[in-house]
């Protein structure tokens, strides 16, 4: 190994982001791949996939449009899935959002798209796109979905969804095609949203399409037996002997990325038919080619033939034994490339025909930081490596570590499989913005984020400017590749892991709890954790409070030798002897620089870790609030966080094992409650349901959470004590009217009275999954609806049993409890303390 020191001190301000980072583990190309992707050099045709959320994309179609035809795909998904459900971790909202981002992201390096997306939100569940453009700011999305097409300037585009069926599937579905529809139009016209045309131009797509599918029929027995002659097909069933993977294996490897979700697939082969029916624009006349009378060649381009020429030799040339031998006709391909008028097929083919290259020749380059982040004004300790992995000529001229100004010339040649490593050091400016998501940097509204940079609109992640260009000359010709600081550690089970390098504050804090409950006017210690984002941090840290509450002390010192040290600090927090509710803030200010951020780390092996900065806080409510019992068994369905919930309102929650349900140990509890989606995902419950209905029996509360009516773990017939059916009813609007059908049942009575200003202030939804049908023995006490639906009557109800009491609630406790709902905590308090009134 050949080593070279150099140390210098970066001072300049970062310019604007114009790439991103994908922090994963660098592509190693096989020979195979390196063929496939000079064939894709000869195919100048794009397309646009437009969907609702991360999940609604067809893998299969669009593996079979990257890989058979080789085409410029990308998938505009408009939300990243923020409403969802986790099924692999607690986190919700918005952290489910960068999850679910990362995920598709990891499903295009496998199907071989690219990834976009909008400004929507994902609010939840929604009935029809009227309901949904209410939320979404239609305009703004719309422009959006302009901005996508023209910047990707497809020539097909294809809908997911039907524009013309709104209310028969979800709300956010039909819009994403009715947005994507009127788009369609816009895009070319310079009169709708002229602000984007400083940074695109006008485009006009050829033709759009629906992607039809037999859940559009209601059952694939429908679907086989209707006339499909008016479509156009499309084979995806594409086996690549390179590969040794049918295309469907493919798609069935990108589509099990949505880990969250719980959507692993199997992959399939032989056969496999996409139908696709023509909306608009110029029809193809072969209704097998989606391309036909497009010119998808070098000819579109001008001066572009003899690239395509050129491109064709090579694949003749093409050794697989040895890649680099065509890498001086690709070395000429680039130069053609790079001749031409700037436009979009320079630019896309440019970076292709550069990875070619790359891939050819073996080489490779990182420049990876000792540390996984630093804060600005640090000096950062970095180590660059190169090599290159062939006989090609091949020598590296300089190393700029840009924007900074700074470069080290240092021309020699890079000898067959010679390794080069230096070690750098670089101090960051001290005005270096924070990484982190773009769109969380600033409060939007509950329908769409709030992203001010047009440029930064539609990207799937936050652009990084700190970065490295490696400066070659290959055969002669200067080629350069950039890239981007990241950090690599070796995990002794997984081996090599990358993730991004993050810019962070010199100090964040972090209230211990999201929400803090008081049921009286007694004070609560409230912890709050100072951790250090640089060596060597001193200073204090405050609470700010709601008007009428009080904390001791009035401030804390805090001292931290090391990075990544934390103190613990106690604060003794007093309500108002009022009911009152606000948001307490910790402030950390070090050398007279106020810092208000925590730092959030979501970790998953699927995905690379992703940093995430928010402005601490934490919820505080005053209420009157009273229970029966303390100690509750929680049996944990698909992530949710009503455990801590119940432990902020004084009750001991044990998390139940299938050990643990046996009926000794159920005795103890004064309530077993099931969270979210348990009988769809936890396995023992099949086994110990008989001893969860014997508890129940035997005087015990049940109290079950949500569950779909399908990939039940048990039969239905066996989930309650009685006959029940769950249906998909739901109601999306949260502020829906709340109606009494039992108004004198105890569980609105005791221990606290329910009235409707309990039901104020919940957020995204009512509920959802309630029950359809139910038995005589049980009570049904709520019912509510959304705007012109019948009512819905099955989110709550109780069944005595025994001498216990079996409670079913689609009511949406998961989010409620956790953002801090009043009055869901008197509700819940309510379910775990029926049949607990001491008699007379």
């Amino acid at each position: 190994m050949r080593q070279l020191r150099i140390c210098f001190l970066l001072l300049l301000a970062f310019c604007s982001p114009v790439l991103l980072i994908t922090a994963q583990t660098p592509k190693r190309f096989t020979s195979a791949e390196v063929y496939e992707s000079i064939q894709k050099l000869n195919f100048l045709g794009s397309v646009l996939f437009v969907a609702a959320h991360p999940d609604d994309e067809n893998t299969r179609l669009i593996s079979y449009l990257a890989n058979d035809r080789k085409a410029n795909i990308a998938y505009l998904s408009l939300t990243r899935g923020d409403g969802g459900q986790n099924l692999i971790g607690p986190e919700i909202r918005e952290f489910l959002g960068l999850i679910r981002t990362q995920e598709l992201l990891a499903a295009r390096r496998i199907d071989g798209g690219k990834q976009m997306f909008t400004r929507a939100n994902d609010f939840g569940f929604s009935k029809n796109p009227a309901e949904t453009f209410q939320i979404w700011d239609r305009q703004a999305i719309l422009s959006d979905v302009v901005w996508a097409m023209r910047k990707w300037q497809p020539d097909v585009v294809i809908n997911r969804f039907d524009h013309r069926t709104p209310g028969t599937t979800h709300g956010h579905h039909t819009g994403s095609a009715i947005l994507s529809t009127e788009a369609f139009d816009l895009a070319n016209d310079p009169k709708a949203f002229p602000e984007q045309l400083s940074l695109v131009e006008p485009w006009q797509p050829k033709r759009i399409f629906f992607n039809i599918s037999w859940f559009f029929f209601g059952s694939q027995a429908e679907f086989e037996k209707a006339d499909k002659s008016k479509y156009h097909t499309l084979d995806a069933g594409t086996y690549f002997p390179s590969r040794g993977k049918s295309n469907q294996e493919i798609s069935a490897e990108s589509r099990s990325m949505h880990k969250s979700q719980g959507f692993g697939s199997s992959g399939s082969r032989g056969g496999g038919m996409e139908y696709l029916e023509f909306l608009k624009g110029e029809e193809p006349a072969d209704k097998k080619d989606l391309f036909a009378g497009i010119n998808t060649t070098w000819a579109r381009v001008k001066g572009g033939a003899p690239i395509g020429k050129l491109v064709t030799e090579v694949l003749a040339e093409y050794r697989y034994n040895n890649p680099a031998a065509v890498v001086p006709k690709l070395v000429k391909i680039h130069q053609l490339i790079e001749a031409l008028p700037d436009g979009y097929w320079k630019r896309v083919k440019l970076a292709e025909v550069k990875d070619v290259i790359r891939a050819a020749l073996g080489l490779f380059h990182e420049v990876i930081a000792v540390e996984p982040s630093a804060a600005p004004g640090e000096e950062v300790a970095l180590q660059l490596e190169t090599i290159n992995r062939s006989n090609a000529k091949v020598a590296l001229e300089k190393i700029s570590l840009l924007p900074l100004g700074k470069d080290t010339a240092m021309t020699f040649p890079l000898e067959n499989n010679k390794d080069w490593t230096w070690a750098v050091k670089v101090r960051l400016p001290k005005d270096l913005n924070y990484t982190g998501p773009y769109w969380l940097n600033d409060p939007g509204t509950v329908g769409t984020y709030l992203v001010k940079d047009q440029a930064l609109r539609g990207l799937p992640e936050t652009p990084r400017t700190l970065k490295a260009v490696f400066q070659y000359r290959i055969e002669g010709q200067p080629i350069s590749f950039e890239s981007f600081i990241v950090y690599k550690d070796t995990d002794p089970v997984d081996g090599e892991v990358y993730q991004p390098f993050e810019i962070i504050p010199p100090v964040f804090s972090k209230v211990a709890e999201k929400v803090y409950m008081f049921g009286d006017n007694q004070a609560k210690v409230v912890n709050v954790a100072v951790r250090a984002g640089k060596a060597k941090v001193k200073g204090s840290v405050k609470l700010n409070l709601p008007a009428g509450w009080k904390a001791e002390p009035s401030s804390a010192d805090f001292s931290l030798a090391k990075k990544g040290e934390e103190q613990l600090i106690r604060f003794s927090v007093t309500p108002p002897n009022t009911e009152s509710e606000g948001y307490i803030e910790p402030v950390a200010t070090v050398d007279g620089q106020a810092y208000q951020k925590e730092f959030i780390s979501v970790k998953y092996k699927h995905i690379p870790a992703q940093m995430v900065l928010l402005n601490a806080s934490a919820k505080v409510a005053r209420i009157n609030l009273r229970k029966e019992g303390q100690l509750i068994g929680y049996i944990a369905g698909a992530g949710d966080d009503i455990p801590a919930s119940l432990q902020q309102i004084g009750y001991k929650v044990d998390l139940l094992q299938e050990k643990d349900m046996n009926p000794d140990n159920l005795a103890r509890y004064d309530a077993v409650i099931l969270g979210v989606r348990a009988y769809n995902t936890v396995d023992a419950l099949q086994f110990q349901q008989k001893n969860l209905l014997d508890y129940v029996k035997k005087g015990g509360t049940m109290l079950v959470q949500y569950n779909t009516n399908f990939e039940l773990r048990l039969p239905a017939a066996e989930l309650a004590p009685y006959p029940i059916k769950i249906s998909r009813d739901r109601v999306t609007d949260e502020n829906a009217e709340m109606r009494f059908l039992k108004p004198e049942h105890p569980i609105l009575h005791f221990p606290n009275e329910i009235t409707s200003k309990d039901f104020e202030g919940w957020v995204q939804e009512r509920g959802l999954y309630f029950l359809g049908e139910w038995d005589k023995n049980f009570d049904a006490i709520l019912s509510c609806n959304d705007a012109g639906e019948t009512p819905k009557n099955g989110s709550l109800l109780v069944a005595k049993y025994g001498e216990g009491h079996y409670v079913y609630t689609g009511l949406s406790l998961f989010r409620e409890l956790p953002a801090g709902v009043s009055g869901a905590y008197r509700l819940i308090a309510n379910m775990i303390s029926i049949g607990k009134a001491k008699k007379p």
